[in-house]
């Protein structure tokens, strides 16, 4: 099935973007669903300033790509942000955040890719039954999904005993930071990675100035995706805008 596909232009004209691939697929994130996501190039330079447009756009990075969901019949996924200086630090999530402070060594760097970050995709990939079948990660196909980008992208490393356990990809804008991907050692769940990894990552957006931290695809039915509720308050996109969600949600 074929679909229009007109370019779309950033406000300020810096940036268009070009449709490379669009088709209907099997839903990544619910069973029996069908999904469309158009692939799109950025044609241009991606300032800062794009990549916020991009993000407040409901866009997502692939590699070199962004892309948003336009499914037949289906709005499940809603890109999702909170406003940092009014994000609520529970008891829960506080606790995470000293436990992890206290036994593990976390370094921000540029995104690299070798055998234990490799290593690392597939063992959170398979302890998590991600995937769906997919074939192993090599370090190319790695390289192309996280390291390779069109815009601002860090890396937030985590370490045990001199050891790599964990990964965070992260875009980052003028005004924003960006979750892109988060792969870690399952043997090292006690230390709740994922969620540590967004408590620094809204740590490192206070530090530095950023009023955003977009915590990706929210899917209420996907218990790999709707974690990101414990991060509030938040707002999440559909139908075109940004909805606030309230605290006691």
């Amino acid at each position: 099935m074929s679909f229009p596909k007109p370019p779309i232009t950033n406000e300020n004209g810096e940036c268009q973007l070009v449709v490379v691939q669009d088709h209907l697929q099997v839903c990544p994130y619910l069973e029996g669903h069908t999904a469309r996501m158009p692939l799109r190039l950025p044609v241009g330079t991606v300032t800062p300033e794009v990549t916020d447009w991009l993000l407040a756009s409901g866009y997502r990075r692939s590699g070199d790509f962004v892309y948003t969901t336009q499914c037949p019949g289906c709005r499940e996924c809603k890109p999702t942000r909170l406003e940092v200086a009014k994000f609520h630090w529970s008891t829960s999530l506080r606790r995470v955040l000293r436990r992890g402070d206290h036994e593990l060594v976390s370094h921000w760097g540029e995104p690299s890719v070798d055998p234990r970050r490799v290593e690392l995709f597939n063992l959170h990939r398979s302890g998590r039954q991600l995937g769906r079948g997919d074939e192993v990660v090599t370090e190319q196909s790695y390289e192309g999904f996280l390291v390779e980008s069109c815009c601002q992208t860090k890396e937030l490393s985590l370490s045990l005993d001199g050891n790599l356990i964990g990964i965070s990809i992260v875009d980052v804008g003028r005004d924003s930071v960006s979750a892109v991907y988060t792969h870690f050692d399952p043997a090292a769940s006690r230390y709740s990675i994922g969620t540590y990894a967004i408590l620094k990552q809204i740590q490192w957006a206070l530090e530095n100035d950023r009023r955003y931290v977009y915590l990706g695809m929210y899917v209420a039915e996907n218990t790999h995706l709707n974690y990101k509720s414990r991060f509030v308050p938040q707002q999440r996109f559909d139908r075109g805008h940004w909805h606030d969600i309230p605290l006691q949600s």
